[in-house]
């Protein structure tokens, strides 16, 4: 076969979330349950779940319940892309960790996690940018080349969550829903992707 037959060939969908159900995923990951009001029910798959949580009084419970049932890489990603909708809301010191997070979203190399992951840790504010920097560095190993223990599996999520939710704090209370909306959306192509 050339490697042009290669390359034609239809590669399967890559798996998004962690889990096939939120009660599992509540099961698995407990720390959920202290960032969520909202329980899933046992027969309830992840898109039924994010659309109860949006039509909740807490929509922004769909923001937390996404950055934990995604995969930790697709939660960063899925992260960037909230923080890109909200660029106006970011501050001009945070486009350098931007730039850096979408290099490593195109390209996931060892060293450039562990770049971000330096940066982010020795950042002087933990601004949107660099909370999701440090979601990026917990994502696939270790924060350090000499640290072998990999991270518990909240703190991905965790970090993501809080960098999604800080920046939608910081637009004017008019914009929240409009951004949220959007959010969600994309939270929805996340999680139907599998």
């Amino acid at each position: 076969m050339t490697s042009a037959e290669e390359n034609d060939k239809t590669t399967p969908p890559r798996r998004s979330t962690r889990y096939d159900t939120p009660a599992e995923l509540y099961a698995r990951i407990p720390q959920v349950l202290d960032l969520t009001q909202f329980r899933p029910r046992p027969d309830e798959d992840n898109l039924h779940y994010l659309s109860r949580l949006r039509g909740s009084t807490t929509p922004e419970e769909a923001v937390t319940f996404t950055a934990f049932a995604a995969l930790p890489t697709a939660a960063a990603g899925w992260g960037y892309e909230c923080l890109r909708q909200m660029a106006e809301h970011l501050n001009p010191v945070e486009r350098p960790m931007m730039q850096d997070i979408a290099a490593w979203i195109s390209n996931p190399t060892t060293s450039m996690r562990y770049k971000l992951m330096k940066d982010a840790l020795w950042a002087p504010s933990r601004s949107p940018s660099v909370l999701l920097g440090l979601a990026v560095g917990w994502s696939t190993g270790g924060p350090a080349p000499n640290d072998p223990l990999r991270p518990p599996p909240w703190r991905t999520p965790q970090a993501v969550n809080s960098a999604v939710l800080s920046c939608l704090a910081r637009a004017e209370l008019s914009r929240r829903p409009i951004f949220l909306a959007r959010i969600i959306d994309m939270a929805e192509s996340l999680l139907r992707a599998y």
